[in-house]
């Protein structure tokens, strides 16, 4: 990912022997998922990503050409001490996850980020050719834009 550093407690570089990274961590790794999904290239495809958007905390970001669908969702094992509370009895992907590239000490900069339908709406509209205007787009023009499209 395109990442720049952050001011964390203690560097990764500076851990002495035996220390876990995971006792310093905000738990980044446990409060959201993401998964690549194709990169949309037509009117329909635009409509489908409107339709994620429609649903609570799920954002689309591009990083580096390639599209995913992101949903903050905590893990609900996940302690207040940022800990997991199932650790002996986690999923295989977790057992399988390490902090030797975890994003404990960069902040995520995308390429693009879309966090509204009308956002995606207004991307689509500039991306692509013009075409007949489903009822739905027409009361999306009547609205006030979100936020802007960054690119």
């Amino acid at each position: 990912m395109s990442s720049f550093e952050i001011d964390v407690p203690v560097a990764r570089k500076d851990l002495q022997s035996g220390e876990n990274l995971c006792d310093y961590c905000t738990a980044k790794c446990c409060r959201y998922y993401a998964f690549p999904i194709d990169e949309p290239k037509t009117w329909k495809d635009f409509d489908y990503i409107r339709w994620y958007l429609l649903h609570g905390t799920a954002s689309i970001f591009v990083d580096e050409g390639t599209w995913f669908i992101m949903v903050q969702a905590d893990c609900k094992h996940l302690l207040p001490d940022n800990r997991c509370g199932t650790y002996e009895t986690r999923p295989q992907i977790c057992r399988e996850y390490t902090t030797d590239d975890c994003e404990y000490d960069f902040d995520s900069a995308y390429d693009r980020l879309f966090e509204s339908p009308e956002q995606i709406q207004e991307y689509a509209e500039a991306v692509l050719p013009p075409h007949k205007r489903a009822p739905w787009m027409k009361a999306l023009k009547k609205k006030t834009m979100a936020l802007p499209v960054v690119s």
